[in-house]
């Protein structure tokens, strides 16, 4: 009974509160900047897209949303500038590790030592698996009620290269993800005093909310993986196993769309 309170209702770990009135407001100010830049951007832009979407006259699931396009008609243009995108993501995960370096947190403290990856792989695929099913089962009964867009994870032309930049950008999806909503965010808010299951909504809210342009099935979905990922983290303090079962989600989710498409019937 007292584990699963652990689990529904923990104590927020620590000494790190901060209370000198300047510096928590240097920190809000930091959280604002931060996703201002990244993710939580991405967030507003995807609620306008939904909106956007809901407008059109014809149904969600009769539109289609693609995530990885091409973005050159040259192809080496076109790697290089996929390439760039994912430099872009690793670069917003490092942000944000490198300011709660720079705050004075021990990135061990977070999970990204390197002392048990085995065991944090075995986690990490065994947590893309817990989430992977029943994830796609979700979004195809969000698309045959209407609720969600035809979500088309790529749709780069079939080159030697595409393999390679998909799960390079699957990993950078996870890495930049991972850090930002769960390390990062749940760390600062930990230091601003909220509680561990306000920081828990809080953060799966987020990474709910960038996911909008997908529609309310690839929100609900996104949320829910919040809540596990973030839950798992809290009570682990290991964030690899997080950033590798979201790389391997992603990676089926590219490669394997890229693989199936127009060949399978029932995906969207």
């Amino acid at each position: 009974m007292a584990n699963l309170r652990a689990w529904l209702a923990p104590e927020r770990p620590g000494d790190d509160l901060i209370t000198d009135q300047r510096e928590r407001r240097m920190v809000w100010t930091e959280l604002v900047i931060v996703f201002a830049v990244t993710l939580g951007l991405s967030g507003l832009s995807s609620l306008l897209s939904l909106i956007d979407a809901l407008l059109q006259p014809v149904a969600l699931s009769d539109q289609t949303v693609a995530i990885n396009v091409p973005q050159a008609d040259l192809s080496l243009i076109d790697m290089l500038k996929q390439l760039l995108g994912a430099v872009r993501l690793i670069a917003w995960g490092g942000l944000g590790a490198y300011l709660l370096y720079r705050s004075g947190m021990r990135l061990a403290a977070v999970g990204l030592d390197r002392t048990r990856l085995g065991a944090d792989a075995a986690a990490g695929v065994g947590l893309a698996a817990l989430i992977g099913v029943p994830g796609l089962g979700l979004y195809l009964l969000a698309h045959a009620l209407g609720l969600n867009l035809a979500v088309a994870p790529s749709t780069l032309d079939d080159t030697w290269w595409r393999p390679i930049v998909l799960t390079i950008l699957a990993a950078g999806n996870a890495w930049a993800e991972e850090m930002l909503v769960v390390g990062y965010l749940i760390s600062r808010l930990r230091h601003l005093g909220f509680r561990e299951n306000t920081s828990l909504v809080t953060a799966a809210l987020v990474r709910g909310s960038y996911h909008l342009y997908q529609g309310f099935g690839g929100f609900i979905g996104n949320v829910i993986m919040g809540l596990v990922f973030g839950r798992i983290w809290q009570r682990t303090n290991r964030l690899w196993p997080l950033v590798i079962a979201h790389t391997l989600l992603d990676f089926v989710a590219f490669v394997g769309y890229s693989l199936l498409r127009g060949k399978v019937s029932w995906l969207p």
